[in-house]
């Protein structure tokens, strides 16, 4: 990964930071596509996918007819109340889209020895691996704010691409937190980050996303040095989304509070995903990705009935 300290903080360095991770995003991602099929591959093995059998049994709304598809499914009797013509939807075809959002911002790039691999890789691999899985259980995918939701058997690599092509624009720069758009009733939503900004920043996010009643998951990306803070003596702290550096003499003598502020933050973010009925679970680095996987795979099964 990219040394942020190499690069002044004015507008230029900045943009070739961006430009530089970019380039590092392009190179690493074949590998990390790998991994993602093979932790999903291995995650499918026992879980069973949902079934879409037929048209559904269960209505869900009445829609406009559009142009070229089959008259059988207009419903006469809603048509009949107005000069338009409507569709009767079944439950499925309205539900279980996901969005899927990953963190990219700089703070994602850290990795201490103890880690099997940096944030940022772990968050991508895990991601693409959900999206693979839900795609092969006959659902529907998408990046927030990026794509629009697809159910490609190449769903791995076309939101790959898109992601690339992002990080690739002049004007790119990594978002630490998703678009605050609100997602569309019975979808759900999985951002995947380190979430290390303002908890209340975090909790309005959550509101705008949540407003029209979509379920959604907060999966916590953690290095275990993140968690222990094993730092001992004169060390200088470096915040690679500011300029901010922090001096400190016998660094152990923070850890304790360091520790619960660490809970408290976990805690209000907790508490902001559980008002919106959303789950929130950490996953540390040095742990394997399928742990991850498959226990966000059953909380997504387990929000599909809400």
């Amino acid at each position: 990964m990219v040394d942020v300290r190499l690069l002044e903080r004015d507008d230029t360095g900045v943009q070739a930071l961006h430009r530089l991770e970019s380039l590092d995003l392009a190179r690493r991602l074949p590998g990390l596509i790998v991994s993602a099929k093979e932790v999903a591959a291995t995650v499918m093995h026992g879980v069973h996918g949902r079934r879409r059998a037929g048209a559904g049994e269960t209505f869900w709304q009445f829609r406009p007819f559009v142009y070229g598809e089959a008259t059988t499914r207009i419903d006469w009797r809603r048509s009949a109340r107005d000069d338009r013509i409507y569709v009767r939807e079944r439950e499925w075809e309205a539900a279980h889209t996901v969005w899927i959002w990953c963190d990219r911002s700089a703070s994602m790039g850290y990795v201490s020895s103890l880690a099997l691999q940096p944030k940022i890789d772990r968050a991508l691999v895990l991601g693409l691996a959900l999206a693979d899985l839900l795609v092969r259980g006959g659902e529907r995918v998408g990046i927030t704010g990026l794509t629009r939701a697809l159910a490609a058997r190449d769903i791995v690599e076309r939101l790959s691409e898109r992601m690339v092509e992002e990080a690739c624009r002049p004007d790119y720069t990594p978002a630490e937190l998703p678009p605050a758009d609100a997602l569309a009733p019975r979808t759900q939503g999985v951002i995947i980050s380190d979430f290390l900004s303002d908890p209340e920043e975090i909790a309005a996010t959550l509101r705008a996303m949540a407003a029209r009643g979509a379920r959604g998951h907060l999966v916590m990306i953690a290095d275990p040095v993140e968690e222990s803070f094993p730092f001992t003596g004169h060390t200088e702290f470096h915040d690679v989304d500011s300029p901010a550096r922090l001096r400190v003499g016998e660094a152990q003598s923070f850890r304790a509070d360091y520790i619960a502020r660490l809970a408290l933050h976990r805690e209000r973010l907790r508490a902001a995903a559980a008002s919106r009925g959303w789950s929130f679970v950490v996953h540390r680095t040095d742990r394997p990705a399928s742990e991850a996987l498959l226990a966000l795979r059953m909380r997504l099964e387990a929000g599909q009935g809400g």
